[in-house]
Order: structure tokens, then sequence, then C-alpha cells
């Protein structure tokens, strides 16, 4: 005869209550998905022209070249890196695709240079702090000045124009299905990035370095290549961004994309991929993206001086750093907790 245990209920009570393992994990990028929501209804509300499909698709298009460099700064900040000279590497990409278009290149030819120029920037960065021990934020903070220097330099901070009429300045303004072909770029980059973080082993050892690093090279991985690769890969991201950038404004300026790194980072960091490294999530950076373009968007519908944007991305980076650290914190001694002997 079989009995049942009374007293079993109340555990299963407790363990359908429980949050899942997926739910505990995400809580940062779900939180900033309720966050984006409503910022999102907030605009909707305040101004008449945010949800039309206008405006949606010019959001779209704002948000790309960001939205490209996060998905690669994705992988580097869950190494436990951060590259600041991608908004340099855009610029210089933008101004150096400029002349070469106005030197009489072919746009083709241009396609392809762009992101190896973008590439071989991260290669340096990559090259120096994995191989030549260098810390990532002093690697990239010099070639921020490095990058962009020679970038000035050689434009003398003017503005290269962009003939018209050559397949480059058409890919400026080609569209399909009403969104623009940036758009449709960094939806690509954001299938291509996801699928490699989660489903690819290059992405579990981008995980585990995050995590810890000796173990992974204990195991017999080439983790300084690997945390190379990634540099390389923001490098390319940069390079693309550039293209797109220079492409949409008809011209390339050495100027451009001042605070790029800013707004990279802080999608990156709000969409829940841990500041320290071993946990990311490109599904998140898409959210963070989102986000920060929402707020940019919205406070210029609002009329708000374009002065207070980067004022109001910096809180909200800091904010994020915050939550990100206390919500690691708090993880830790959860795991503490539930691992603790004699737990009930």
């Amino acid at each position: 005869m079989i009995t049942l245990d009374t007293n079993a209920q109340p555990s299963v009570a407790k363990l359908a209550a429980r949050p899942s393992l997926w739910q505990q994990t995400n809580k940062p990028t779900l939180a900033m998905l309720a966050v984006t929501v409503a910022v999102a209804l907030v605009f909707s509300v305040t101004t008449s022209s945010f949800l039309t499909f206008t405006n949606i698709s010019n959001l779209a298009t704002q948000i790309a070249p960001v939205l490209i460099i996060a998905v690669a700064m994705t992988f580097v900040i869950t190494t436990g890196q951060i590259d600041l000279s991608v908004g340099a590497t855009v610029a210089f990409v933008a101004a150096m695709s400029a002349e070469l278009i106005q030197a009489g290149v072919d746009s083709s030819v241009v396609f392809i240079a762009a992101p190896l120029m973008g590439a071989a920037w991260g290669l340096v960065n990559g090259w120096l702090a994995a191989y030549q021990g260098i810390p990532p934020f002093i690697v990239t903070l010099a070639t921020l000045s490095i990058i962009r220097g020679i970038a000035l330099y050689r434009t003398e901070g003017f503005s290269v124009p962009i003939t018209p009429g050559t397949a480059f300045a058409k890919l400026g303004t080609a569209s399909w299905l009403g969104f623009s072909a940036s758009a449709w770029i960094a939806l690509a980059v954001v299938i291509v990035g996801a699928i490699a973080l989660n489903r690819t082993r290059f992405g579990r050892y981008v995980t585990g370095i995050g995590s810890n690093v000796e173990s992974v090279r204990r195991s017999g991985v080439n983790t300084r290549r690997v945390l190379m690769m990634t540099l390389v890969f923001t490098g390319l991201a940069a390079g693309i961004a550039g293209l797109l950038i220079a492409a949409r404004l008809g011209s390339g300026s050495a100027n451009s994309a001042n605070g790029f790194e800013l707004t990279v980072i802080t999608a990156v960091v709000l969409g829940g991929t841990n500041l320290f490294g071993g946990r990311g999530t490109v599904i998140g950076t898409v959210i963070g993206a989102v986000l920060t373009g929402i707020i940019a968007n919205g406070l210029t519908l609002l009329g708000v001086s374009p002065f207070l944007t980067p004022i109001i991305t910096g809180i909200v980076l800091l904010i994020a750093i915050w939550i990100n650290m206390r919500g690691h914190s708090l993880a830790a001694l959860f795991k503490h907790l539930q691992s603790a002997p004699g737990k009930p």
C-alpha cells in the first residue's frame, strides 16, 4: 500500500514559489527590461510622436552603431576587460573611409578596408593587453588618444565629405521594410553574437575566463589568445560602426563619436553583463542599448537640451554599476547561505 506524505506538500509549495535558476541568473536583465518598458510608456504618453513608425525607424538607426559595438563589448567585459578606445576607432575609420572615397577608391574596397582598419587597432590593443601584460584599461586609454590624434592630424579637424552617388553614400540611405541598412546589419550582428556567446566553444571560454582565468588556462586553453581576440572583435565592430556612421552622415569626421565608449559600456552593463566578468548576455545588451537610445530620443522629442543627455547617461551608468556591484555581492551571499551546513 502506497501512502502519501502530507508533510511534503509545504516543501513542494516552497519549491514552486522559489524563482527558477534562469530567473535568478537573469534578474538584472529582467529588471532592465521592465525599466525599458516603463521609460517607453512614459515617453509615449508625454510625446505624441514617440510611438510613430517614423520615430521607431529613426530610433533603430540611431541605436544600430551603439548596438554593433556593444555586442562585441559584451565579450570583452565578460572576460573581465574593458575597451575605452572604441569611440576613437569609430572616428578614425569614419574619417579614413571618407578620405579613401574622396581619393577615388572604389566603395567595395572601402567596405572591406573599414572593418579591417578597426580590427587592426583592436589587434594592437589585444596584443599589448594579453601578451604584454598591460591592463586593458591603460592600453585602451592610451590608444584612445593615439587613434583619435592620428585621425585629427590627417584631417586637420575638418569633416571629409563623401562623394554623392557612390555605393558608399547610397549605403547611408538604403532601407528595407522601412528600416535602414544600419538597423538590419545591427540585427545580424546581434544574432551572430548571441550564438557565439551561448552556443560555441569560444563563448564558453570567454565566460570561463571571466569567472576563473587560471582554471581555464590549466585546462589547456590559450587564454591570452582568447583575450586578444575579444579586443580584436571590438575593433572590428567599431570599424563597421564607423563605416555606417560616415555613410549615413555623408562625411567622415575625426571629431565624431566623442563619449561613444560611455554609451556602449552603459548599454552592456545595464543589460546585466557583470562588469567584473564571468557573466555576459547579448540579449541584455540589446535591452541596454534600446534603453539608452530611448532616453536620448525621448529627451530630444521633449525639447531637453542635448548637453544634458551625456549627464543623464553618466548618472544612469553609475546607478547601473552600483546595482551590478550590489547584485554581485548579494548573489554571493545567497549562494553562501544556500551551501551553509545545517540550512533548513
